[in-house]
């Protein structure tokens, strides 16, 4: 059609946002290509495309992401889930039995795609997921129904609502962008949630804060993995062994860019907290 020529936007975007428009699948969009859209339809079309052209996410836009192969809804109240995320729930799901009731803790959930994921991957799993706002949650509730899958959700800072409860694994995406990066300010990260992106003057602040707080929360050889900044591995390494983590280590994205950091449970005064 032509409006995806006029729009001033790459093909691909023009697609997805005339498909939305239209009410459309991509196999219909093909097979009509030389269709009039309509008034109504181009006006929708072309409203779509100002907000993209004034740089408001795609995803926000759509009101969906796709992520570890489920499509996901999204608002501006939670995180755009990103692919290199992925890495962190294939390493997760590595450490969960199938068939078994693992418990499993999500910290900062935003949209839910984490724990949703691994949800739908290991149905025996036992998820928690928290998160400090509740406009979130609302959204990783919905991702949640939508998907059909169980997740206890909760609303508090880190482990501030799970008083007294053990994992045997705890996973996060935290926020670890410095707060004066200039990268909060451009590109698709200027919409989204700055509380869930900066993490204190270098970006390590909840990562510090889980990373102390996560052993009383883990059971006997249980894993506490998170993803960090591009340039955050070593510092998260060396995090992880001043409290005392065993089998300390980084995971490289599909680019090659360490992106998850990780280490098994450590003792508390001799005694893992679970004994």
């Amino acid at each position: 059609m032509q409006l995806m020529a006029q729009c001033g936007l790459p093909p691909l975007e023009a697609r997805m946002l005339l498909e939305r428009a239209l009410g459309k699948t991509p196999a219909w969009l093909i097979a009509h290509a030389e269709d009039a859209a309509g008034a109504e339809a181009e006006q929708a079309f072309m409203a779509l495309a100002d907000r993209r052209r004034q740089g408001e996410p795609i995803a926000y836009i759509l009101g969906e992401r796709e992520f570890y192969g489920l499509e996901l809804g999204v608002t501006r109240a939670v995180l755009i889930p990103r692919p290199e995320t992925e890495l962190l729930v294939e390493l997760a799901l590595a450490r969960i039995p199938e068939n078994a009731a693992v418990r499993v803790l999500d910290l900062g959930t935003g949209s839910g795609a984490i724990a949703v994921a691994l949800a739908h991957e290991r149905p025996q799993a036992r998820l928690t997921a928290v998160d400090l706002d509740y406009a979130a949650l609302s959204v990783a509730r919905a991702n949640a129904s939508r998907h059909g899958v169980s997740v206890r959700l909760f609303c508090g800072d880190w482990f501030g609502a799970l008083p007294g409860e053990s994992f045997d694994l705890i996973v996060s995406n935290p926020p670890y962008v410095a707060a004066g990066d200039p990268h909060l300010a451009m590109g698709d990260v200027r919409f989204e949630p700055q509380r869930a992106l900066a993490g204190g003057a270098d970006g390590l602040d909840g990562i510090r804060a889980i990373v102390a707080k996560a052993r009383a929360h883990l059971g006997p050889d249980a894993w506490l993995l998170f993803e960090h900044g591009y340039d955050q591995a070593e510092a998260c390494r060396a995090l992880l062994e001043a409290h005392g983590y065993r089998e300390v280590q980084s995971w490289p994205d599909l680019a090659g860019i360490p992106r998850v950091s990780g280490g098994i449970s450590a003792p508390i005064d001799g005694q893992n907290a679970l004994k």
